[in-house]
């Protein structure tokens, strides 16, 4: 089977060019101005050709959770958001924190077809903070990093052995970043915000403490640190002070960080849509994440798509949890960075691509090129639409842009040279 991409604007993280891509089974075979005969002719005009987005942060809830999404449901969100490779965390019930989990997980993904599922192991058997998991069993059995993400690695004993062990293994750990002894029940920004709703707030540093010490650690041992959804301004200002010294840290942003502020809570009335872990920030924030994005101090762009059922998120705010979806709005929010001049294009693939396959050896992906998986998100830039529940591809709605007017998005996705997604045919 052949499919050829005519007349489309091909981005790359380091340029740009109008060109037409030939793929040949699962490979891209050829990227240039030749006319090609293939089965499938697809008509690019004034569409972005991007490499599939990896999105290095999900929660499938697969395992144990399935009533707000599975590997099925959260793969097809994940193609109608032109991602194609996703990273679960190990948060499941039972925990990801052993080899024949990671493989059933992986054998499901595979089953439906999708995407390519790289599942994130525990760092700590059943995320209690004390025990090591099996690291080496876990990764030969497809895990690709270790995380406790949900809950912080509180013994900085621990998580040093952690760090260690991880770098033997060629692996990293990404780090939950949180004092919880700072948390105070807190379930929002601390600040002028908080006080005025009469809502407990959680610090900024308690983020701050954790990402010092976790840089610390990695320091340390050598070991590589990636700080999972950065949400604080000093927390970048640590983080670039790190890789200035050589030490191995990467870091990721989520669209909800760089768009919104807490200022959204009071707007909103309470909405529960608005609440997240780390929570929202002031505007000092949002625009410091946005620099560390144009700057390079922030590696990914990941979502940290959380599903949670209508009846948990439908009560008072102090009593939901934390998290929303974020999958299929991952290109329109990162598309206004673009067009507000913060980001080029070229910044956007390397976020959302490129750097991910790098951070994860990924040598097919990333990329369209000649030899590599023909893993390929088609965007229309100017498509406007409803971001309604028809269009929806998780179990779950919590997100604050449902019903909101958007802008851009994955028409067509390709995974492994298959078509896995037709915005027209199926929206």
């Amino acid at each position: 089977m052949k499919i050829a991409i005519n007349n489309g604007l091909i981005i790359n993280h380091d340029k740009t060019l109008k060109a037409n891509v030939l793929i040949e089974d699962e490979k891209i075979i050829s990227v240039s101005n030749e006319n090609f005969d293939a089965d499938i002719q697809i008509d690019a005009k004034d569409k972005y050709v991007l490499p599939g987005l990896i999105d290095m942060h999900v929660h499938f809830r697969d395992p144990g959770y399935e009533y707000k999404d599975d590997i099925i449901s959260g793969s097809h969100a994940a193609v109608a958001g032109g991602v194609t490779t996703c990273l679960p965390m190990a948060n499941t019930n039972p925990v990801n924190d052993n080899a024949s989990i990671t493989k059933e997980m992986i054998r499901k993904a595979k089953e439906c077809g999708l995407i390519d599922l790289l599942p994130i192991g525990a760092i700590t058997k059943s995320l209690n903070g004390n025990e090591l998991v099996e690291m080496g069993d876990m990764l030969e059995a497809g895990a690709v990093a270790f995380s406790d993400d949900g809950l912080p690695v509180s013994s900085s004993s621990v998580m040093r052995a952690a760090l260690e062990y991880s770098k033997m293994f060629g692996s990293f750990c990404i780090s939950h970043s949180e004092d919880c002894s700072l948390c105070r029940q807190g379930v929002m920004h601390e600040g002028k915000v908080s006080a005025i709703l009469g809502l407990k707030g959680m610090a900024r540093e308690k983020e701050e403490i954790s990402v010092s010490r976790d840089m610390l650690l990695a320091k340390l041992t050598g070991g590589h640190v990636h700080i999972a959804h950065v949400s604080s301004a000093y927390s970048l200002k640590i983080i670039q002070m790190a890789k200035q010294d050589g030490i191995k840290i990467t870091c990721e942003a989520t669209p909800h960080h760089f768009t919104f502020t807490d200022d959204e809570i009071l707007q909103n009335k309470y909405d529960t849509n608005f609440k997240m872990s780390p929570p929202l920030r002031e505007i000092s924030d949002v625009k410091a994440i946005r620099e560390g994005l144009k700057n390079g101090t922030i590696d990914v762009i990941a979502t940290d798509h959380a599903p949670h059922h209508d009846d948990e998120k439908c009560v008072e705010f102090d009593k939901a949890p934390f998290g929303i979806i974020g999958l299929q709005t991952l290109i329109p929010l990162t598309l206004r960075l673009v067009d507000e001049g913060v980001i080029s294009l070229e910044q956007m693939v390397a976020l959302t691509s490129k750097n991910p396959a790098k951070i994860l050896n990924l040598k097919d992906k990333g990329e369209i090129k000649e030899g590599m998986l023909a893993d390929i998100a088609i965007i229309d830039p100017n498509l406007e639409y409803i971001y309604d529940k028809k269009l929806n591809r998780s179990k779950s709605v919590n997100s604050p842009l449902i019903g909101k007017k958007l802008k851009g998005a994955a028409i067509k996705t390709i995974k492994s040279g298959r078509i896995v997604f037709d915005f027209f045919k199926e929206c």
